[in-house]
């Protein structure tokens, strides 16, 4: 019989292998666990490539030299390349502040004060299909958001029909319909022979699209060409769209910042609804009220009679919700405000008849420098042609990426660039860097 010590001695020894073995069970869940976790279950998610126009800034940043000029994103600056933000906006939110205004969410379709001013400035307050109710205005985020309402009311109302855009567009218009799952092609619109409109080229894609089709149109200052129909063309446009059938669909992202009138950068879509044509029309105050981080903007439908405005409506709500279920308010006052008082809306169109003069003389600067250096002869008169804060300056990517690399000067590899981003000062410097890209680079 074993003595009490052996029989300790084995209990020992048959503990300590019990704890070693539990010792070894715990170590190999813990390298399991910790193996489980190293591999992500988002490991198929793929790098999206960055956005070939915020991308720009991006770059922009990173680079060290004081040569450096972003002309990439479409952002008004002062004559200093500073960002501004208008007075009569201050004096805005001044006024918000002292009426203690409160932060409860808004309705699906924004604020009334909002929708009903924002109408009127795009038709005229004194258009016959406001005072016959027959337009649906719902608040959107920006021009980006309320163009991606109106194509999600595409997708669902008049599903497989194709809208046509232009060739080239604003880089995220083709994003919006994709992923509202439109169809959508191109319609010739820019002639890189002459830089100016293809117009022979876009009415005849216009009329050899299937009848009832969807055309988006620029209201004015194309982005990125800065090229417009005169106000002829835009007749024969019209005209055209009636007699097929389509339905336009409108971009207003200039409105007033394009001429320095209100009025005349809206013709356009005015002389669509005066024939009686039923239009999709989206807005921004980004650029006219420099409203850029308030995403404030409208989707409107302009519809034959005030029962089929009243369906649009709810359904553009029944679309809004799920999407981001109310707007913001901040920038919505702000429009209210200034639209709805008459010595602020004076202001405001001051302020915005400076901005765009300002970018006329840089225009108008930058031809008298590229007409004096270029002794080819080359007319750079398309320059002055060209509307609004962009201007498409006809550079392929090549050229467009020696403008980065070796001038410093960031801008879309389509060509475009942001007249609103530069000064007087730099003028002469552009002028070089364009002239050298245009001539020394294949």
């Amino acid at each position: 019989m074993a003595s009490p010590a052996a029989c300790r001695n084995v209990s020992a020894r048959l503990l300590k292998a019990l704890v070693g073995r539990q010792e070894a069970r715990l170590g190999n869940a813990l390298k399991a666990m910790s193996t489980t976790t190293n591999v992500s279950r988002f490991e198929q998610v793929t790098m999206a490539p960055a956005d070939p126009i915020l991308g720009v800034s991006e770059a922009f940043k990173r680079d060290e030299s004081e040569k450096k000029l972003n002309l990439g994103v479409g952002a008004y600056r002062t004559e200093d390349l500073q960002p501004m933000v208008l007075e009569v906006v201050k004096k805005a939110e001044r006024k918000m502040l002292e009426s203690g205004e409160n932060k409860e969410y808004l309705p699906i379709e924004g604020l009334a004060a909002f929708n009903k001013a924002t109408a009127e400035l795009l038709l005229g307050a004194d258009n016959a299909a406001i005072k016959e109710n027959r337009v649906a205005t719902i608040q959107g985020l920006s021009g980006t958001g309320s163009l991606r309402l109106g194509a999600a009311f595409i997708q669902r109302y008049f599903p497989g029909t194709t809208v046509y855009i232009s060739n080239p567009t604003w880089g995220n218009h083709m994003n919006i319909f994709n992923d509202a799952g439109v169809p959508w092609k191109h319609y010739r619109y820019f002639d890189p022979k002459t830089v100016g409109l293809d117009f022979e080229g876009m009415m005849a894609d216009i009329e050899n699209a299937p009848d009832g089709s969807i055309m988006l149109l620029h209201g004015c200052a194309h982005n990125p060409t800065g090229v417009d129909p005169t106000p002829e063309q835009w007749e024969k446009i019209a005209d055209l769209i009636e007699k097929k059938n389509h339905m336009a669909f409108f971009d207003v992202a200039y409105q007033g910042f394009a001429s320095g009138s209100l009025d005349q950068d809206a013709s356009s879509v005015r002389r669509f609804v005066e024939r009686g044509m039923e239009v999709l029309v989206a807005q921004s105050y980004s650029k006219n009220l420099g409203l850029y981080a308030e995403r404030i903007g409208a989707i409107n439908a302009v519809v034959s009679s005030a029962d089929a405005a009243a369906r649009v409506r709810s359904q553009l709500k029944r679309i809004a919700r799920p999407m981001y279920s109310n707007p913001p308010c901040h920038g919505a006052r702000i429009v209210a405000n200034v639209v709805g008082d008459a010595k602020m809306f004076d202001e405001w169109r001051a302020e915005m008849q400076e901005m765009a003069g300002r970018i006329k003389t840089v225009r108008q600067r930058l031809f008298d420098e590229l007409s004096s250096k270029d002794k080819s002869g080359k007319d750079w008169s398309f320059v002055l042609k060209q509307i609004g804060m962009f201007s498409f300056t006809g550079l392929n990517k090549a050229q467009s990426d020696n403008m980065t690399n070796k001038w410093h000067i960031y801008m879309t590899k389509d060509g475009r660039i942001s007249l609103a981003g530069l000064n007087l000062a730099k003028c002469e410097y552009l002028a070089d860097a364009i002239i050298d890209s245009y001539y020394n680079v294949q």
